[in-house]
């Protein structure tokens, strides 16, 4: 593999790593449920009446039934919209989600608030750099695990002026890619 080739595949990695902390579930809150990932809004949090939730989830949600009132409105809202979510996977879905839980509840601290940041720098990005971070993700994970292995082992081993140095190469060949291709043809403007 070519030296810019690798330099390469270690800014897709870069740049797929806030990508990376999607995968895992959204941190816990407080009484280990997860929160579901809701985009803040500016009205204050209405709360959620137990009475409003389906049998189905106050059965899935039972053993906060008798303090429900006495929780945040946040976290009912929290609580129902995962619950909500819960009920609408299937099996293989509901699987694979405690798997996510579970490996989220094995990490160190250090290692949860880490992944807390990236999550919050990538939810701060614009949507283009996010669709481009998906992106370069996506690419990561098509490449054959012993590349993508080799890749990782290389940006572990690398200090932070290396990594920078990295992610700056990759920029620049992206921009002369960029000013190579051609633009895309103009309709006419219509004849009236």
């Amino acid at each position: 593999m070519t030296k810019a080739r690798k330099i390469l595949m270690l800014t897709l990695l870069l740049a797929a790593l806030p990508a990376l902390a999607q995968q895992l579930p959204p941190p816990p809150a407080p009484g280990g449920a997860p929160l579901s990932a809701a985009p803040p809004s500016a009205a204050p949090a209405q709360a959620v009446p137990w009475s409003s939730l389906s049998p189905d989830q106050q059965r899935l949600l039972g053993r906060f039934g008798g303090n429900w009132s006495t929780l945040p409105p946040e976290r009912q809202q929290a609580l129902a919209r995962g619950s909500e979510r819960w009920l609408s996977m299937s099996p293989e879905q509901r699987g694979a989600a405690q798997q996510r839980f579970d490996r989220w509840h094995a990490l160190p601290p250090q290692q949860r608030s880490a992944l807390r940041e990236r999550w919050e720098r990538f939810q701060s990005l614009p949507p283009k750099e996010q669709a481009a971070v998906r992106q370069n993700f996506r690419r990561f994970q098509q490449l054959p695990p012993e590349q993508r292995r080799t890749l990782r082992e290389q940006w572990r081993s690398a200090s932070p002026a290396q990594r920078q140095h990295m992610v700056q190469e990759a920029r620049d060949r992206r921009m002369r890619r960029m000013q190579h291709m051609p633009m895309s043809p103009r309709a006419p403007p219509p004849r009236h």
